[in-house]
């Protein structure tokens, strides 16, 4: 047994020779038909690659299979930083859809203000719009325009449709605005067409109603109400809103600017009544005139 063994020790060592000599004959053989440079040995390598290459084709499938798959990937992770590139842009677009919508209700608010057609004799003074009171209890909002700019208490104040409100407390730089629905506000009126003269009393909601109309009978819902000039608070002609009807059945305004978007305001400028100062004066020189006329009378 050992002999056959060593025997077959002794003839694995030169047939791996032999064969390595074999395969190197056959690569030089092969490198030397390849390189040579003839019409016939081109022939003959143009019909061995038509015969041998056709058929690897199963043992390229794999290596042709990774290939797509790395390049299709490549492509996937091409796609995916576009996808996230596509996604910042659309956040910064909406972020600026965002911002050219509200400077675009902005300027649509004062080109509202621009188109209210006033009094020629009346001028203004534009005010922007800084907080509101925020309580149920008081309607009121702050203006930036105050004494500096020469405003007076009990001025009207305007959006770019109707009236809002009157100045109620003057300071250096700001001033309070009391809006037509806040409980305190009292605004004397005319319903047109027909006339009647009425107090617009605000009640903290949103349409006030309408108190001591002359006849009643006369209003209809829809009718125009407008500022009356009685009193000499607001100049007369300032339109106000249009008449509704409740559930109940009272008849209340439905104002004509929006306070739910108040931003800019437009304080008009009113001269037509001089301020009272001295009230002593006024009674002394009437109860003279009136001595006078029962001397004169005797």
């Amino acid at each position: 047994m050992a002999k056959s063994g060593s025997n077959s020790h002794d003839y694995a060592g030169p047939l791996r020779r032999l064969l390595l000599v074999v395969v190197s004959l056959v690569l030089i053989a092969i490198f030397l038909v390849w390189r040579i440079d003839s019409p016939r040995v081109e022939r003959f390598r143009a019909q061995v690659t038509d015969r041998i290459v056709p058929n690897f084709d199963w043992a390229m499938m794999p290596v042709t299979g990774t290939i797509n798959l790395f390049r299709d990937f490549q492509s996937y992770q091409r796609i995916a930083e576009q996808n996230q590139e596509l996604r910042r842009e659309l956040r910064k677009m909406q972020s600026w859809k965002e911002a050219a919508l509200q400077l675009e209700q902005e300027n649509a608010r004062l080109l509202d203000l621009n188109n209210v057609r006033l009094d020629p004799r009346l001028t203004f003074i534009t005010g922007v719009v800084l907080a509101d009171s925020g309580s149920p209890f008081r309607q009121s909002v702050l203006l930036n325009v105050g004494a500096r700019d020469g405003l007076v208490d009990g001025w009207a104040t305007m959006d770019g449709i109707g009236l809002v409100g009157r100045i109620s407390g003057v300071a250096q730089n700001t001033s309070r605005v009391v809006l037509l629905t806040d409980a305190s506000s009292r605004i004397p009126a005319t319903i047109q067409p027909s006339g009647q003269r009425a107090i617009i009393a605000g009640d903290n909601s949103a349409a006030p109603p309408i108190d001591f109309i002359e006849n009643p009978d006369l209003v209809r819902p829809g009718d125009r109400v407008v500022s009356s000039g009685d009193g000499g608070v607001f100049p007369a002609g300032l339109v106000i809103g249009q008449v509704a009807a409740d559930p109940g059945g009272r008849l209340r305004v439905r104002l004509a600017a929006d306070y739910e978007r108040l931003e800019f305001l437009r304080v008009l400028r009113s001269y037509t009544a001089e301020p009272v100062t001295d009230t002593a004066n006024i009674l002394t020189s009437d109860l003279v005139s009136d001595d006078a006329g029962e001397v004169v009378d005797e």
